[in-house]
């Protein structure tokens, strides 16, 4: 990995940590800065690491990704559209790199995936004009995540990031459902989101290239 790359993933991980620990102190637009940097410097890092179109899919994920972050801050609607075009765009990356042959756990995995995270997402808001909206979102979502273990890159970093963010965003839907008076979506959702989205970073820029097509 690059040098330049190592900095710029040390940098998003600090990054990440400030607007964790001090965004109760921060207003608008200073919210909007740090919240997006964390993301945008993985998609910095994705660039600088770019091994052909793979590195430039992972960096337009990471970019949708942080525009989404500076989204739902305006309203939870124009962060799912940017979040949604990202899962898009990291379906295809994913897509490029299937694995050759699967075992049962694996399309069992993907498949729960696929099916589980819509259904759970549509029965999480209290209003229920939502649901629709929710679960056409979270089907991108899931499919998104389902396309991950599937595929040739890492399950352990990319797999395991797919899901943690798959669960940090089923917190946002339960904070406006049945946790809606619990703290442990505020608690959880950043750092949870935040992993997911580092381990996918490193799982793609590390994958060897006889394993990925670049």
């Amino acid at each position: 990995m690059p040098t330049r790359t190592k900095v710029l993933i040390s940098a998003s991980m600090v990054a990440s940590l400030a607007f964790y620990f001090f965004r109760a102190d921060l207003d608008p637009p200073l919210i909007f800065a740090m919240k997006g940097l964390p993301v945008a410097l993985l998609a910095l890092a994705a660039l600088t690491a770019a091994r052909g179109t793979a590195g430039l899919l992972l960096a337009a994920v990471m970019a949708f990704g942080a525009a989404g972050d500076i989204g739902v801050e305006v309203s939870l609607e124009v962060g799912a559209v940017l979040f949604m075009l990202g899962h898009l765009v990291a379906i295809v990356l994913y897509s490029r790199n299937r694995r050759s042959s699967l075992t049962v756990s694996q399309k069992a995995t993907a498949m729960a995936l696929l099916v589980l995270v819509p259904l759970v997402a549509f029965n999480l808001p209290t209003v229920r004009s939502t649901a629709i909206g929710v679960a056409i979102y979270a089907l991108a979502l899931g499919a998104m995540a389902a396309s991950t273990w599937i595929s040739a890159y890492p399950r352990y970093r990319v797999g395991i990031g797919a899901v943690l963010f798959v669960v940090s965003d089923l917190l946002i839907f339960a904070r406006i459902g049945p946790m809606s008076e619990s703290p442990l979506p505020d608690l959880l959702i950043w750092p949870l989101y935040y992993t997911g989205q580092l381990l996918i970073c490193l799982g793609v820029i590390g994958a060897s290239k006889g394993a990925v097509k670049t």
